[in-house]
């Protein structure tokens, strides 16, 4: 069953370009990892200094691989600094599709 992650970071001010940046390097190495099936990054239009991950994984074992690279371990230890709070991550469950 697929599981879907919605992580949400708010930059601190004047660390948004630095965010980012850390950010898009993250794409391209999750996206080449087994049963990632979606990785998006995006951008709030309201609050430039908040960006969202849209992540599906195969199932929850793809997922807890995906938490265990070497890159995400790097990716929260790098953000941390830039972060204004915790990062926000909503873990779902697909019930249905079209």
């Amino acid at each position: 069953m697929a599981v879907t992650v919605v992580a949400k970071l708010r930059a601190k001010a004047g660390s948004e370009a630095s965010l980012e940046q850390a950010l898009r390097a993250m794409v391209p190495k999750v996206r080449d990892e087994s049963g990632t099936l979606s990785y998006v990054l995006h951008r709030s239009v309201r609050e430039p200094g908040v960006f969202v991950f849209y992540e599906i994984y195969q199932d929850q074992a793809a997922l807890d691989a995906h938490t265990k690279t070497p890159h995400f371990k790097g990716l929260v230890a790098a953000v941390g600094p830039l972060l204004d709070g915790r990062m926000h991550a909503d873990v779902l469950v697909e019930l249905d599709r079209k």
